[in-house]
C-alpha cells in the first residue's frame, strides 16, 4: 500500500508539472502572437500586391520537373522511331532556319528528330510548366551571357540541366540551375559554407556559367563541343576526339563519349526546337510565377530566419525559399565584414526598408526568448517590454458586425491586422456574416509607472507645493471673439446627371474621402439619396480668456508696476511662424519664447501671442495726452535684446534723448514688448 501511494503521488505530480510546462508554453506562444500583431500594426505600409500565385507555391518548390528531365537524358535512344505528327520536310525547314540564326551546328538528322517527337509526344505539360517558369530566369541567364558575348541559345542549358529549379542537386553532388559540381564551384568563386550554397543563387551561378563557357570554348573553339564538356568535363571530349580519329563534329565523336552525354546535346536542342516552336504546336505556357524586374534587394544588417520574415511581412516561407534558393538553412548569417542580400518583391521591400528598426528590434527580442546556458532568468518590473515605450497588457473585446462592415475597417478601427482578426475568429475569407461577434485582442497600457515616471510625478508634486506657498493672483478674465476651424457635416442630394468628380470639386474634398463617409463601393449615385460630405470650415467663437499679465518690479522702489498684456493671433493655413513674426515686428524666437514652443512646428488654428503691449495706464494716458501721436511719428515694440541705442540707429534723425523724452523714460531700461513712439 505504501508503494502504491508514493507511486500515485509521483505519477499526479508529474502530470502536474507537464501540465504547468504545456500551460507555460501555451502563455508564451500566445503573448509572442499577441507582441506580433501589436508591432505589425504600427509598420508603415506601402501598397502591397501578392507576387506569387499560392497555387505556384508547389509547382516552384517541386522536383518532378528535374527528375522527369534527368530521366529522359539518362534514357533517350536516338535510334527509336517515335509516332507523332511532325513532317519531316517540314522538321527540316524550322531546323535550317535555327541553324542560320545559332553558332550551333543545328543539322537535321533521324536521332534528333526521333527526340524532339518523344519530347512533343510525352512531355507537352512538362514544356508548359517550364515556359512559365523561364520567365523569370531567362531575363537573368540573357543578361549575364550577353555581357560575355556568349550566345543566348545557351539559357535552354539550365532546362535540361535542372529543370529550372535552383536547388536541384544530381546524385553526385551537382547543384544549382547550371548544376555545378563543389571543386568547379569554388574554382569561380562561388561562396559554399553551411549556410550559404551560390551554386544556388540565380545571377552568381550564371556568371561563374558564362565564365566557363569562354574558357571551354577557348580550348575546342566549337559550341557543340563546349556543351558536351560541361557535361561531361573537357578531359572526357578530348578522349572522344582522339578515339575518333581526331574528328571535332559533336555527331562523328559521340559514341565515344560517356553514356548520358550522348543524349545530352539532342535533348539540349530538341528543348531549343520546342521553345522556339511551342506556338506551332499548340503549347501554352504556363502564366508566369513572378518577373525578376519585379523584384529588389537590401543589405542584412543582422542575423535574420525565413520564418522571421514571413510573419512580419505576411509572405509565404515558400516564396522568400524561391527568391532566395542561395540560403541552404532557411536564415541569412550577419558576418563582420561581410554582406547578405536579401531578395523580396518590391512592395515587401518597401515594408521592410519602411520598418528596418522594428523589424531587427523585433529579432533581438526574439533572441532574449532563447534559453540561455547558467544563466537564471530575473524579471525586473522597470525593465518588461523595454521594446516599447510603455507597459501593456492585452485584453478581450467583442465587435458585432453591422451591415456594410469589412474586415478592413474593424482592423483600423482596433489598430490590428486583418490575419489577426481571421485567425483569432476561424474565419477562412474575408466575408463576414451580419451579426457575427467578433472576437479581438486589443493591447493596453498598464496602470503601474516605471522609475522614470515616478521621478517626474514626484517633480510634479513637489512643484505644486512651492505654488501653494505662492500668494494667490487674482485672475481676469475677458471674452473675445476668435476663428478656428471646426468640422461641419454637410448633405448633398443627388439629382440627375451628378457624379463624385462634379461632387467633390464643388465641395473642394476628394471622391475617395465621399466614397469614404458614405460606404460607397463603385462609383454609380442612385438618384435621390443623400451624401454626406464633412468640411473643415472657419467659425467665429466666443473665447472666455485670461488676461495674463507681468509684473516688473522697479529697481529704485520695488513699488511702481508695470503691466503687459498679450496680443493674439490665430494661424492660417499655409502660414509660417517667421511670416507671423515679420509681420508683427518681431523675432520667431521671441514668438517661440513666448508661447513656450520647442521649435517652428504651428498648426492653423493656433492662437498665439505676436506680442506683448503696455497696459493703458493713467500715467501712460496723460503721457499721450500732453505728447499726442503726428502724422510723422510711429510706434515700435521692443524686442528681445534692444537697447536705446540700438533702436536710435534704425530710425535716422532720432536721438536716445528723442526716445527717453517722448516715452518719458527717466533710466534706460526696456522690457520686451513695450511700446516706444518714435519721432519721424
Amino acid at each position: 500500500m505504501k508503494k502504491g501511494l508514493i507511486l500515485a503521488l509521483i505519477f499526479i505530480f508529474s502530470v502536474a508539472q507537464s501540465q504547468e510546462k504545456l500551460t507555460n508554453a501555451a502563455i508564451k506562444k500566445t503573448s509572442k502572437e499577441i507582441f506580433l500583431d501589436s508591432l505589425k500594426s504600427t509598420f508603415i505600409h506601402d501598397e502591397t500586391a501578392s507576387c506569387i500565385d499560392s497555387l505556384w507555391m508547389k509547382e516552384l518548390t517541386s522536383f518532378d520537373l528535374y527528375n522527369e528531365m534527368l530521366l529522359d537524358i539518362k534514357n533517350i535512344n536516338v535510334d527509336e522511331v517515335v509516332d507523332f505528327e511532325l513532317p519531316t520536310e517540314l522538321l527540316k525547314k524550322r531546323l535550317k532556319k535555327l541553324d542560320q540564326k545559332s553558332p550551333f551546328n543545328i543539322e537535321y538528322n533521324q536521332g534528333l528528330e526521333n527526340v524532339i517527337k518523344s519530347f512533343l509526344k510525352n512531355r507537352k505539360k512538362t514544356f508548359e510548366r517550364l515556359m512559365g517558369i523561364s520567365q523569370y530566369y531567362f531575363p537573368i541567364f540573357e543578361e549575364e551571357l550577353a555581357k560575355n558575348n556568349i550566345p543566348l541559345e545557351i539559357k535552354y542549358l539550365a532546362v535540361v540541366e535542372s529543370a529550372l529549379n535552383p536547388r536541384a542537386v544530381s546524385r553526385v553532388g551537382a547543384t544549382g540551375l547550371w548544376q555545378f559540381m563543389y571543386h568547379t564551384g569554388k574554382q569561380y568563386d562561388l561562396e559554399i559554407n553551411s549556410y550559404v550554397d551560390e551554386r544556388s543563387e540565380p545571377i552568381k551561378s550564371s556568371q561563374a556559367a558564362s565564365l566557363y563557357m569562354n574558357n571551354m570554348y577557348k580550348i575546342f573553339g566549337d559550341w557543340d563541343l563546349v556543351l558536351a564538356s560541361y557535361n561531361s568535363g573537357p578531359g572526357n571530349v578530348s578522349k572522344a576526339i582522339r578515339r575518333s580519329g581526331g574528328q571535332q563534329n559533336y555527331w562523328n565523336i559521340r559514341k565515344n563519349l560517356p553514356k548520358e552525354t550522348q543524349g545530352y546535346l539532342p535533348a539540349f536542342l530538341a528543348t531549343m526546337y520546342i521553345f522556339e516552336y511551342h506556338k506551332e504546336h499548340g503549347l501554352v505556357p504556363n502564366k508566369a510565377v513572378a518577373n525578376h524586374f519585379t523584384t529588389d534587394t537590401i543589405a542584412v544588417k543582422s542575423h535574420i530566419t525565413f520564418k522571421q520574415i514571413s510573419e512580419l511581412l505576411d509572405i509565404s516561407l515558400e516564396e522568400i525559399q524561391f527568391f532566395n534558393p542561395s540560403y541552404k538553412r532557411n536564415e541569412i548569417p550577419y558576418i563582420s565584414g561581410e554582406i547578405n542580400f536579401l531578395r523580396l518583391p518590391k512592395d515587401k521591400i518597401a515594408i521592410f526598408t519602411s520598418n528596418e528598426d522594428k523589424i531587427y528590434a523585433y529579432v533581438e527580442y526574439e533572441e532574449t526568448l532563447r534559453e540561455k546556458p547558467f544563466e537564471t532568468a530575473i524579471v525586473n518590473r522597470d525593465s518588461i517590454n523595454d521594446f516599447s515605450s510603455e507597459n501593456k497588457i492585452t485584453r478581450t473585446k467583442y465587435y458585432k458586425v453591422k451591415r456594410g462592415d469589412s474586415l478592413g475597417e474593424i482592423s483600423d478601427k482596433y489598430g490590428v491586422s486583418v490575419s489577426s482578426i481571421k485567425k483569432w475568429n476561424h474565419l477562412r475569407s474575408n466575408k463576414l456574416p451580419r451579426g457575427k461577434r467578433l472576437k479581438i485582442y486589443v493591447t493596453e497600457s498598464l496602470a503601474y509607472k516605471t522609475k522614470n515616471e515616478k521621478a517626474v510625478e514626484t517633480n510634479l508634486k513637489d512643484s505644486s507645493k512651492v505654488a501653494q506657498t505662492q500668494p494667490n493672483i487674482e485672475k481676469t478674465f475677458k471674452i473675445e471673439k476668435t476663428t478656428v476651424l471646426k468640422s461641419v457635416t454637410k448633405k448633398h442630394k443627388i439629382k440627375r446627371g451628378d457624379n463624385l468628380g462634379e461632387i467633390a470639386s464643388k465641395y473642394d474634398v476628394t471622391v475617395a474621402d465621399i466614397k469614404k463617409w458614405n460606404r460607397l463601393k463603385s462609383n454609380t449615385l442612385p438618384l435621390g439619396n443623400t451624401l454626406k460630405i464633412i468640411k473643415e470650415e472657419r467659425v467665429v467663437v466666443n473665447v472666455k480668456k485670461e488676461i495674463k499679465s507681468e509684473e516688473f518690479l522697479s529697481p529704485k522702489t520695488n513699488k511702481d508696476t508695470l503691466k503687459y498684456v498679450s496680443r493674439y493671433h490665430v494661424v492660417s493655413v499655409g502660414e509660417q511662424l517667421s511670416d507671423i513674426a515679420k509681420a508683427n515686428h518681431t523675432t520667431t524666437e521671441v514668438l517661440k519664447e513666448w508661447n513656450n514652443l520647442k521649435d517652428k512646428e504651428i498648426e492653423p488654428g493656433d492662437k498665439i501671442i505676436v506680442g506683448k503691449m503696455e497696459e493703458e495706464t493713467e500715467e501712460n494716458i496723460s503721457t499721450q495726452k500732453k505728447y499726442p501721436l503726428t502724422q510723422k511719428e510711429k510706434l515700435y515694440y521692443v524686442r528681445k535684446g534692444d537697447s536705446l541705442f540700438s533702436i536710435s540707429q534704425k530710425f535716422p534723425g532720432v536721438t536716445i534723448s528723442d526716445i527717453k523724452k517722448r516715452n518719458n523714460i527717466k533710466d534706460g531700461r526696456l522690457k520686451p514688448g513695450m511700446k516706444l513712439i518714435i519721432g519721424g
